[in-house]
């Protein structure tokens, strides 16, 4: 398939057109008039080249809004683009397809799709575009705005599988605006056949699917309990190595049964969720 681009028409100024209709009308009033009154064939030679001349003048007339172009096709071939917003004549015979260039907004639906875990995971985004080639837009795709919508989801799906939902590296919802970066990538690079560009891609929605979402926030839970768990024991171990450093430094020394005893006290009291409760001792380690 040739591959169209995106080129200027010819044009000329919209005011330079109506002046010149203005005079076809004025040839064609005075035409009109004489054939009617006189009923000569002089008028009449007159009066057809007018009328034909006014139809054309009229129909090559055409405005252009800001933000916003037309298309001319002539005969079945691309005749080019007129971008420059105001009032414009270019080839009457031309038909002329308006299309928008201003930025639009894609808002993909909840897709269920499995993460790279295969947990099943409910995903959306929304997706910030403009066409900037009129040509691939209008030619090069069956109708581009349908285009944009599936070659997004798409991408959505193909970058949902790549990755986990949640985990230690890389991940769905923990690098949130590198996941951004690479869907834009992604949805650009689908949609450059159609002549449209990406300015933004962005995640709006990212769950569990409702059928594992319970037991995935279990696990997210324990987790957490775990890792601050570990952390607290990280903290009591270096608590209790200050200890013993600092009775050693103070010159009273323990042996290694004693030792034991304390850093098992020590431990119990700082690792323990329920406040510790004193425990006089009476007796000895060795009775």
């Amino acid at each position: 398939m040739r591959e169209i681009k995106e080129f200027s028409a010819w044009r000329t100024s919209g005011f330079l057109g109506f002046t010149l209709l203005l005079l076809a009308l004025t040839w064609l009033v005075w035409a009109g008039a004489g054939f009617f009154r006189e009923r000569e064939v002089f008028y009449l030679w007159h009066l057809l080249p007018s009328l034909l001349a006014s139809l054309h003048l009229g129909a090559g007339l055409f405005t252009v809004q800001p933000n916003e172009a037309v298309v001319l096709v002539f005969l079945g071939r691309y005749a080019g683009t007129v971008r420059e917003p105001g009032f414009h004549f270019a080839n009457p015979l031309a038909a002329r397809k308006r299309i928008s260039l201003r930025v639009h907004n894609f808002n993909s639906d909840r897709l269920k799709v499995n993460d790279a875990l295969g947990n099943p995971i409910e995903i959306a985004a929304v997706v910030v575009w403009r066409v900037v080639d009129t040509a691939k837009a209008l030619f090069q795709v069956e109708d581009y705005k349908s285009f944009v919508a599936i070659q997004s989801e798409t991408a959505l799906r193909a970058l949902a599988s790549r990755y986990p939902y949640d985990a230690e590296g890389k991940s769905l919802r923990g690098n949130p605006e590198e996941i951004a970066e690479e869907l834009k990538g992604e949805v650009e690079e689908r949609l450059k056949v159609a002549g449209v560009e990406v300015l933004e891609a962005r995640l709006t929605h990212l769950a569990y699917a409702p059928e594992v979402a319970q037991a995935m926030l279990r696990r997210q839970q324990a987790l957490a309990v775990v890792a601050a768990r570990r952390l607290i024991v990280e903290a009591a171990v270096g608590m209790v190595k200050e200890a013993l450093s600092g009775l050693e430094a103070a010159g009273l020394a323990l042996d290694e049964e004693r030792k034991a005893a304390m850093v098992n006290n020590l431990m119990v009291a700082l690792v323990s969720e329920a406040q510790a409760q004193p425990v006089v001792n009476v007796g000895t380690l060795y009775a």
